[in-house]
């Protein structure tokens, strides 16, 4: 027996964007479920009238017979599908049912039963159609067109027709055509659809940028990283969307009940009619009894208990760059009470920053004056710790002198002539704790030094604390860096379980020590060297700013965005959807009982029983759509966690 409801999204190709009207909303009357519905709702409410009025039955009975027809000829057709295939369909079913009211004079009560069948297709439809509309509606985000540049020339082209290596020109108020890299100009851009960020960002040369991200300032050029049907957007939309057909292992050990119950409702409805009607019961209420108790015994709402919980969640998720790979992923992110970290690039940025300026005594330069002296040495220079030290000269908006005769030698530093001086920056021989520090010396003398560390997310304290609220104990903190490097995250992020100076197989192994103590863990790492630990916790979850293909096949889940906070805001979702998943076998095994009893000790009427089963399964469905809604998003931040 197989019940008429929809579990799985209609797929969307998802190649490179073409030009289409914006897309909003699917309207009810848009769907055929719901248009054929309405012409079944009106033909019954002109017939009963004429019906209970008393007028001749040549007046109503067309009418019925549209209801009937109208509500009727898809399930009875997929219905009739279904036997061909050798499966019994509840579709069939309750066409039977109805035909059979009819045949033997309850033929308001047929139409009626039918009317009520299609309107619950209908509200289902809808349901299925509006989870479907909020991933995809994130394709309308890219542009159709963007402005391609080729030397002196430029053209506008579907974005449908960009490759890699193409180069943009994005206008103010523009959104970008494709994921790529800054190639000239500065510009804010507002990138909250996909990183989450509240603020626009600005991006200079070198910056990524996504498509469908909104460029509010300046004109920006911006070369192509990725075929546009291999953008961030499309693998969002493609992976919620994969995940729609996929099913976790509740909803297939329903399945695998469901068909042993389908045989025992088809055998227990043939003794509800034969038993009593072998005792000389009347035939039509035997009938009636019969046809009532298949229809109130039918398992769709339980059926439909699991997916739309978990659906709704993948969704909403996806929505907020956090790529749930499938419904056993997320099903497994709810399940996790322990939690391991990776240090660099998960609870740090993964890029350094300077900490401290510290001129030496007698040198003849202040702190202002040695990082800019070390920032014009370093400017051509594409290092990490390049780029920091001209990007700690900016934010104190110091001048940056031009450099000549620039040379880098790997390893030793970088050598310049900055202001008629010879200026080397190069890594000092001793690192001081968790700092690294580099030396600066003028025409062959130190003149001061500079210290660097990792930057740490500026969430990371708050998302470990909601980590710990979550699962009632603190996470542990495992990463191949030094041990004083270590201990200033840990200490910063309130994290006591530290375990440094670990390989990739140190990792897996520090994951398995905590399963093998009964713990389901959670390992968040960058997708790279953490693959080994992502594969082997029970749910894995990578940061991958843009999703690097690595991360997409190792990990359970990919935070596209920036955003630490959003490891736990994706778990809190996954309880929260485990829990509606409960709640709905809770309401559909209410009805059913509730239903079959009334049935088979009293008298449950046709129509009131088709209203209880086709009510509950509305219910259930659209109790787990509740987590499609914006505010079902909740990242928590410290302060909230600790009073979780």
């Amino acid at each position: 027996m197989v019940c008429r409801v929809s579990t799985t999204l209609a797929p969307t190709p998802v190649p490179a964007p073409v030009s289409r009207a914006p897309r909003r909303r699917t309207r009810v009357l848009a769907l055929p479920e719901a248009r054929w519905a309405l012409v079944s709702l009106v033909a019954f409410l002109l017939a009963l009238p004429l019906d209970l009025g008393g007028a001749p039955a040549w007046t109503y009975g067309p009418l019925y017979v549209l209801a009937y027809a109208a509500g009727g000829w898809e399930p009875a057709l997929e219905g009739l599908r279904a036997l061909r295939e050798k499966t019994l369909d509840v579709d069939l079913l309750m066409i039977v049912a109805a035909l059979g009211a009819a045949s033997i004079g309850q033929v308001l009560d047929g139409a009626l039963l039918i009317v009520i069948f299609a309107t619950s297709g209908a509200l289902e439809a809808l349901a299925t159609a509006r989870t479907a509309d909020s991933v995809r509606g994130l394709l309308d985000l890219a542009p159709t067109t963007a402005t391609r540049v080729t030397g002196d020339r430029e053209e506008t082209v579907p974005t449908a027709d960009l490759a890699v290596g193409d180069v943009l020109l994005v206008r103010p108020g523009e959104r970008i055509g494709a994921d790529g890299t800054v190639l000239g100009g500065e510009g804010e851009v507002d990138q909250a659809t996909i990183t989450g960020e509240s603020l626009p960002v600005l991006k200079r040369p070198g910056d990524d940028v996504f498509a469908g991200t909104l460029n509010g300032t300046g004109s920006l050029r911006v070369r192509v990283g990725r075929d546009p049907a291999d953008s961030v957007i499309a693998r969002i939309v493609t992976l919620v969307e994969e995940a729609s057909r996929t099913k976790a292992p509740t909803q297939l050990f329903i399945e695998k009940i469901e068909q042993r119950y389908a045989v025992g409702v088809v055998v227990a409805t043939l003794a509800v009619f034969g038993i009593p009607l072998a005792f000389g019961a009347d035939l039509t209420d035997a009938l009636l009894r019969a046809m009532t108790f298949m229809i109130v015994a039918s398992p769709c709402a339980v059926v439909l208990a699991t997916m739309p919980p978990l659906l709704s969640a993948i969704a909403n998720a996806g929505r907020h760059g956090v790529l749930v790979k499938s419904a056993v992923a997320m099903e497994r992110l709810g399940e996790i009470d322990s939690v391991a970290l990776d240090k660099t690039g998960t609870l740090t940025e993964g890029t350094p920053e300077v900490t401290a300026v510290r001129p030496l005594p007698g040198s003849g330069v202040d702190e202002d004056a040695l990082l800019a002296l070390a920032a014009a040495a370093e400017h051509p220079s594409e290092h990490p710790l390049a780029r920091a030290i001209v990007s700690a000269a900016r934010a104190r908006e110091l001048r940056i002198a031009p450099a000549q005769d620039f040379a880098a030698t790997p390893g030793r530093g970088v050598t310049a002539v900055v202001d008629g001086h010879e200026v080397h920056v190069g890594r000092a021989e001793t690192p001081e704790g968790a700092e690294t520090t580099v030396q600066v010396t003028r025409d062959g003398t130190p003149v001061g030094t500079l210290a660097l560390t990792d930057r740490l997310r500026a969430d990371a304290a708050g998302a470990t604390a909601a980590l710990t609220a979550l699962t009632g104990t603190a996470p542990a903190l495992l990463t191949g860096d030094n041990a004083p490097a270590a201990a200033r995250v840990a200490t910063a992020t309130g994290i006591t379980d530290v375990r440094a100076d670990l390989l990739p197989e140190g990792k897996v192994e520090a994951v398995r020590e905590l399963e093998r103590a009964g713990r389901k863990v959670l390992f968040v790492g960058d997708g790279v060297n953490d693959a080994p630990a992502l594969a082997a916790a029970h749910a894995g979850v990578a940061m991958g700013r843009a999703g690097s293909d690595l991360a997409l096949e190792t990990a359970d889940a990919v935070v596209v965005r920036d955003e630490l906070a959003a490891v736990p805001a994706v778990v809190d979702l996954s309880r929260r959807a485990r829990g509606l998943v409960l709640q709905n076998l809770v309401i559909a095994g209410t009805f059913i009982t509730v239903l079959v009893l009334w049935d088979l000790i009293g008298h449950l009427p046709l129509p009131l029983g088709v209203a209880g089963h086709e009510g509950s399964t509305v219910l259930v469905g659209l109790n787990g759509l509740r987590l499609l809604r914006e505010s079902a998003w909740r990242p928590r931040r410290s302060g909230e966690a600790q009073q979780a």
